[in-house]
């Protein structure tokens, strides 16, 4: 039976990333924050309608848990879009050809991912105490995001996976629309667009190594942990378009994530002595996420109050 669910799945995933390609995204095209915020709201609500089906498949249990591991990949996948926007900006990438490179990332990440969980799962089948090093792993990354005072790298091309393609591969320094790679007279080169993916791939990676032990927290079945975070990473790319120019109005969120990766962290580090309820955990982390959020508006609602206000008094004084 579970064999014909993650076949169904697969189908499923194949079927809309097809559509996304093949129809949707044919032509490069500028994605506009209509666009982006519908397609979002397809995602999630696609996400919101599997959720309902794993809760009546498998139980309120394991239903609430698919939730909060979609709550907790979907959050962290924003830090994400912040980083994309660099990479994107670092290699001067035009805004119609962002959504192939994010499309492509989308693929590779959902097949690493795949594996990792697969990987994972089966470490903490066989040997229990790698629970306890994903949460002391977890509350050291909460910890270190919480006290970081910068940002990400500033110079994301310059990870060693770029630098080994520019000296293996031949790579001409224009692009040639949504191509990878193209003939020259010299043979098959990449364009900065392949080098981008990349990055792009790279970092995914990155964050894929704190979000997947987070979902690990909440549940060790497989299929709910890929599943939940398939949703959170298909939604990844209009969230992107929807979120890349308000880094800054977002400014607790950081904190707010660092909360939930201690959290998650503390509950693996406890899960032999306490015991705390699915329901618990999806409503401290919806908490913690909300308030954060809130916060940022708030505060930046403030700041254009008072930015406003001292505009005014200059222009009358």
């Amino acid at each position: 039976m579970d064999l014909i669910f993650w076949v169904g799945f697969i189908l499923f995933i194949g079927v809309f990333l097809a559509l996304d390609l093949g129809v949707f995204h044919r032509k490069a095209h500028i994605v506009p924050p209509k666009e982006a915020l519908a397609w979002t709201v397809v995602w999630v609500t696609l996400a919101v309608i599997f959720g309902i089906g794993v809760l009546a498949w498998r139980g309120a249990e394991t239903g609430i848990a698919w939730f909060t591991g979609y709550v907790i990949e979907y959050s962290l996948s924003v830090d994400n879009v912040f980083v994309f926007a660099l990479v994107f900006g670092a290699f001067a990438v035009p805004r119609e050809l962002q959504h192939r490179v994010l499309f492509w990332g989308v693929v590779g990440a959902l097949v690493l991912r795949f594996v990792m969980i697969l990987a994972g799962a089966e470490l903490i089948e066989r040997y229990h105490w790698v629970i306890y090093a994903f949460g002391a792993f977890l509350v050291f990354t909460g910890v270190r995001m919480a006290l970081s005072r910068g940002g990400h790298a500033e110079h994301p091309e310059d990870n060693i996976l770029v630098r080994v393609a520019r000296k293996r591969l031949r790579v001409v320094p224009e692009f040639h629309g949504q191509k990878f790679f193209i003939r020259t007279a010299a043979g098959l080169a990449a364009t900065p667009l392949f080098l981008t993916l990349i990055t792009v791939e790279t970092t995914d990676v990155i964050f894929a190594v704190d979000s997947i032990p987070a979902i690990f927290a909440v549940t060790t079945d497989p299929f709910v942990v890929f599943t939940s975070n398939a949703f959170a990473i298909l939604g990844l790319r209009s969230l992107y378009f929807l979120l890349a120019d308000a880094a800054d109005r977002f400014r607790y969120l950081k904190m707010g994530l660092a909360v939930v990766l201690i959290f998650v962290g503390a509950k693996m580090l406890l899960s032999d002595i306490l015991k705390i309820p699915p329901v618990i955990s999806l409503v401290v982390i919806i908490g913690v996420l909300a308030a954060s959020v809130v916060a940022s508006l708030m505060a930046d609602r403030r700041e254009r109050a008072n930015g406003g206000f001292a505009t005014e008094e200059l222009e009358q004084g």
